[in-house]
């Protein structure tokens, strides 16, 4: 079923916290529920579909619904990891148009950092993974499996670790004018390349932020959002898609995007050419890199150069990104950074975002997530909307 303008996001809060070591999961996801019905002018009685994902403690939308006080007649509670909730805006759109509720309530939150988690920790996926014995004798971490993505990306096409700092160069430069980013400082490629080796050839500066708080967005009716004080964001279009191991035929160099973006790019009916800004989940900077390449932004192998000399950032660049800081300078939340994702990309379309980085005429944008590892098995989500 197209979800083409049949809802609107018309909610959207991101926890100002970067460190929560007074609050519980379930907290950070009331609070964050909290803010975003604030946000669209609604109460927790308006809300009759919810949406959680694997970061939601005990039985997940069982579980935060006692908690939250809410009463709903559709809930759902997919995981694809970081995907998720780009995910859930889709399948919040579709059960909307197909009468299953009028307004779906989306969150997610974390305590990663105050619980000591990183990306050069080994992690769990289960036991009963198929292919698990195949990668648990290599120990194999998201580090280093990120790493093995950019190598093979250098190895195909000549990608250089400068290029790649680029991306944290532009979103650094973001990050400035954001008051609740936990990395403010503006950084050179220098710095990024100078900075300590975490997994060769990614350095510290390659690798997003560990942080706890959340986030949630609210997605409605159009008949309702056009009855709220706030600017009406419509959802175009929307892709989903697995990326495995394929029995050992993987491509490290092309990710879930290139089938979950088609999918959305064909349902909004627009082109990437179109779009006036990107949310692109940023776990690492090859991570922007592939993803970029994989929605149609430039051609395979083209994604150093077209990231390279500042073309990320807002206002002088050719494809404006992650205006927030993304996760790698602001917040990557429960280890999970999809949801900040489809944030930004409301503020950007509301014309609430930072005045040094808001985007001139901002009508068409993008939110893209992955979840999982892009060197073995992830999820893919694409989110193309726009400003009524």
């Amino acid at each position: 079923m197209s979800i083409k303008r049949k809802a609107c996001l018309v909610g959207a809060y991101e926890h100002p916290t970067r460190k929560a070591e007074d609050k519980s999961v379930a907290q950070l996801h009331a609070e964050v529920a909290k803010g975003a019905l604030e946000d669209a002018g609604l109460t927790r009685q308006d809300v009759d579909g919810y949406f959680c994902a694997g970061d939601a403690p005990g039985l997940g939308p069982l579980s935060m619904l006692d908690y939250m006080g809410l009463k709903v007649r559709h809930m759902e509670s997919t995981d694809t990891g970081g995907s998720s909730y780009l995910i859930h805006v889709a399948h919040a759109a579709q059960a909307i148009a197909m009468g299953k509720c009028n307004v779906a309530l989306v969150t997610l939150a974390g305590r990663p950092r105050s619980e000591g988690s990183s990306g050069t920790q080994p992690r769990s996926w289960g036991a009963n993974l198929p292919d698990a014995p195949f990668e648990a004798p290599y120990g194999i971490v998201v580090a280093n499996s990120y790493a093995m993505v950019a190598k093979r990306h250098m190895h195909e096409f000549g990608t250089t670790s400068e290029q790649l700092a680029w991306v944290k160069v532009a979103a650094s430069h973001h990050a400035q004018h954001n008051p609740h980013a936990l990395l403010k400082e503006v950084v050179s490629v220098k710095e990024v390349v100078d900075s300590p080796m975490i997994a060769d050839p990614l350095h510290r500066l390659d690798c997003c932020v560990v942080t706890d708080g959340g986030g949630a967005v609210i997605v409605a009716r159009p008949e309702i959002a056009k009855s709220l004080k706030r600017p009406v964001v419509n959802l175009l279009g929307a892709g989903e898609s697995p990326k495995g191991q394929a029995g050992g035929k993987l491509t490290l160099t092309t990710s879930g995007a290139a089938w979950s973006g088609k999918a959305a790019f064909e349902e909004a009916g627009v082109k990437p050419g179109d779009i006036r800004y990107a949310s692109i989940y940023d776990s690492f900077t090859i991570t922007v890199l592939i993803q970029i390449e994989d929605l149609g932004f430039c051609a395979k192998g083209e994604g150093g150069r077209f990231v390279a000399d500042g073309n990320l950032i807002s206002g002088t660049g050719k494809l404006p990104f992650n205006t927030d800081g993304g996760g790698l300078c602001n917040n990557h939340p429960a280890n999970r950074g999809g949801m900040t994702k489809v944030i930004e990309a409301v503020r950007q379309l509301r014309g609430e975002a930072h005045p040094a980085v808001q985007v001139k005429d901002c009508g068409l944008a993008l939110a893209q997530g992955t979840g999982g590892q892009l060197g073995t098995r992830h999820g893919s989500a694409t989110l193309i909307m726009e400003r009524a």
